[in-house]
């Protein structure tokens, strides 16, 4: 694979990863996760996310109450809580790693083998980051599907639906997934070995952005 469209398809896949991962954060404390809309009283709305509920009215404003127990919460915002820390965590870890792997990095230049194990690891790792963030997102919306519609409810209750912190979510995972994806794909596609054991002099000129 030329350098230069190696080094692009790198820039890009990174590029995806640090966009997942900064919709990640936003998902993690984004007080969207549901939406609860009244039809008896249309000017007040209320919000659920994985820190707090929110009420929303036209004349007070916003005003919101963090959960008080973590163990008093339903089990899948538990176990969310934990999946998306372990998300954001996981991608912090992925870019460091994936971008002391890049090609246009003068960091171990000479050490190609290293690199592309460096630039593998960190896309695995940013591939994990994505599933992880993907499973309490989906579980989430899972739930809420099961719950809109259980027929054991009367119709008059209000029932939670989709909030825009779950999209936001599915948007960081798929994202997240892509940019690991193609680092791994760029690695594995990269020469470990030159004939003459050392950059050309055209590689060795070529520095990122």
């Amino acid at each position: 694979m030329p350098l230069l469209f190696r080094i692009a398809l790198q820039l890009v896949g990174l590029l995806f990863s640090f966009l997942g991962w900064i919709l990640s954060i936003i998902t993690t404390y984004l007080p969207h996760w549901k939406n609860l809309n009244l039809e008896l009283n249309e000017m007040e709305n209320w919000t659920m996310g994985l820190w707090q509920t929110c009420v929303i009215q036209e004349e007070a404003g916003r005003q919101c109450k963090d959960f008080d127990s973590f163990l008093a919460l339903p089990v899948e915002l538990r176990i969310s809580r934990i999946l998306m820390f372990l998300s954001n965590g996981l991608g912090f870890l992925g870019l460091l790693v994936s971008g002391f792997g890049l090609d246009c990095l003068r960091i171990a230049e000479r050490q190609r083998d290293l690199k592309k194990r460096l630039l593998l690891l960190g896309g695995v790792v940013l591939w994990m980051s994505g599933i992880t963030a993907l499973i309490p997102v989906s579980w989430v919306a899972h739930i809420t599907v099961q719950e809109f519609w259980d027929e054991t409810v009367p119709d008059i209750v209000p029932r939670w639906e989709f909030g825009e912190a779950l999209f936001i979510g599915w948007f960081a995972g798929f994202s997240l997934v892509l940019g690991g994806s193609l680092l791994n794909c760029v690695a594995c596609c990269t020469e470990t070995t030159l004939p003459s054991g050392h950059y050309s002099v055209a590689e060795i000129q070529v520095q990122c952005p």
